[in-house]
Parts: C-alpha cells; sequence; structure tokens
C-alpha cells in the first residue's frame, strides 16, 4: 500500500519521470508489493523552491541538477532489512533508468498505521 511522491527540480520530461516512477514501483514489488498497488505522484518545482546541500551528510559526488527526493509512505510493519533492501534495489533501478547517480537519489519511508488507508469510498479496510 505504499504512496509514493517524488520531488525533482524543473525541467524533467516524461521520459524521466516515467523512468523514475517505474524504478521505484520495480524496487517496491521486487520487495513483496503487488503489481497493481501502483499510486504515484511526482512533484516538479522551480530550482528556486527545491534546495539541497550538495554533500550532506556522506555524499561521495556533489548532487546535481537531477537528485530525486523519494518518499514512501507505506503501512508499518516492514523490516529495516526489508527497506534496506527496497533502497538497494530503487538506486539500482534509478541507475539503469533514467540514469540517476546513486548519490542523487534521497529515500524517505515514512509509516502509517494500517488503519489509515481507505483506498476507495471512503472504506477502511483495515479497521
Amino acid at each position: 500500500m505504499p504512496l509514493v511522491t517524488l520531488t525533482v527540480a524543473r525541467p524533467k520530461d516524461a521520459a524521466f519521470k516515467a523512468a523514475a516512477l517505474d524504478a521505484v514501483h520495480s524496487a517496491l514489488v521486487a520487495n513483496g508489493v503487488p503489481e497493481t498497488d501502483r499510486f504515484q505522484r511526482v512533484l516538479e518545482l522551480d530550482p528556486a523552491d527545491f534546495r539541497y546541500d550538495p554533500t550532506y551528510p556522506d555524499a561521495t559526488t556533489p548532487r546535481d541538477k537531477n537528485l530525486v527526493l523519494v518518499e514512501i509512505l507505506l503501512s508499518v510493519g516492514r523490516s529495516v532489512k526489508i527497506k534496506r533492501k527496497i533502497a538497494a534495489d530503487l538506486v539500482a533501478a534509478m541507475g539503469r533508468a533514467p540514469g540517476i547517480h546513486p548519490d542523487d537519489v534521497f529515500i524517505v519511508f515514512k509509516e502509517t498505521q494500517w488503519e489509515n488507508w481507505a483506498f476507495a469510498g471512503g472504506r477502511l479496510l483495515h479497521a
């Protein structure tokens, strides 16, 4: 049940955004998320509205204009081991397409209780 939000600096073409979203989804599916559980959005901001430090805290190369901030809102219960695997798979997939350097992929996992999801019609399936 992940909800994925990518934040990127403008301009990014449709191919870049599609490849980035596909990379995230492939990493999630490889780690147990159903193929059809795909809810994603891209926030494309003017560079003046998307600021980040080029090396904080341990980037091996300075981040560039292709930084992708990946926020994954998911239900509680996944172990640190699984989150590490998702992160590794996601970074590898982003490297293949759209060709993002590993230090330009910033991932944040946010967890919420199962009863906080209403997928359609306001029905709380897990409450």
